[in-house]
């Protein structure tokens, strides 16, 4: 979807997450650009890895992060993330294999691509003759033309019974997810209904990484937007379109993706 250029901004002067570096609201000057209007998806990185043979971090590593209540007897025998304990170190695990090397992702092709790592993304953005987008443009997309939402759709807030505008989590995180929204994973890519310039699920589903780097503690970071399937305004509440995660480029998790920008 084309974009004109605007003056704008990323962030935000009302932080609620403030360790992430959500504020303040800095000015961003952004020339047009084209957005895809969906993640990423299996079906289109298969085409890519097909035509370059790409090797991805995580099939290099050998494993990624899966979350606990996906596998069998939640992957108790399995080593976790010690702050995030529903996180799973899954030999195997990767793109095309997201529950372990025993899965395959071929009911999967229209769902946004997961386990795949910031340098991943850069390359296939690069094949695909974009980039991966700033995040202030991702910002001002996922606005969609709306003044200053707190969402793609608007102000309201989704709960966890009636309004279901993206694919998050509903219950108490991480024990119990109803799925009344008809996803407990990932969902398929035009899922949901679209915002204003007809971009589909900037919030919730997956993160998405984006180009700009930051810092975690002592090491060298990238920036990811959007939130994913596990969010929850009581326990992650990142699927506001100012809120980030800042992480490791080299991390790979089933609920991390990317969308592709284009220059015009």
């Amino acid at each position: 979807m084309p974009i004109a250029a605007a003056e704008t901004w990323a962030g935000t002067d009302r932080p609620i997450i403030r360790k992430d570096g959500e504020s303040p609201r800095r000015p961003a000057t952004l020339t047009s650009y084209a957005i895809d209007p969906f993640a990423v998806t299996n079906d289109w990185f298969a085409q890519f890895v097909a035509e370059t043979g790409h090797v991805t971090e995580a099939e290099r590593r050998g494993s990624s992060f899966v979350f606990a209540a996906f596998l069998p007897n939640a992957g108790l025998d399995l080593p976790s993330v010690s702050a995030a304990p529903w996180w799973k170190h899954v030999a195997g695990a990767a793109w095309n294999r997201p529950l372990g090397s025993r899965s395959d992702a071929s009911d999967l092709g229209n769902h946004p691509v997961v386990h795949v790592g910031w340098a991943d993304a850069a390359a296939f953005a690069a094949w695909a003759g974009g980039r991966l987008p700033a995040e202030a443009e991702w910002e001002h997309a996922a606005r969609g033309g709306l003044a200053d939402p707190r969402f793609p759709w608007g102000d309201r807030e989704p709960d966890d019974e009636n309004f279901l505008p993206c694919n998050i989590w509903q219950g108490v995180f991480p024990q119990l997810n109803t799925g009344v929204d008809g996803w407990q994973g990932t969902c398929a890519a035009d899922a949901f209904a679209p915002n204003g310039f007809g971009l589909f699920n900037l919030a919730g589903n997956v993160w998405e990484w984006c180009a700009d780097a930051a810092v975690a503690g002592r090491y060298p970071a990238k920036i990811a937007k959007g939130g994913s399937y596990l969010c929850h305004e009581s326990y992650c509440y990142r699927y506001r379109i100012a809120a980030r995660s800042i992480v490791t480029p080299d991390t790979t998790a089933g609920h991390i993706g990317f969308r592709v920008v284009f220059d015009l």
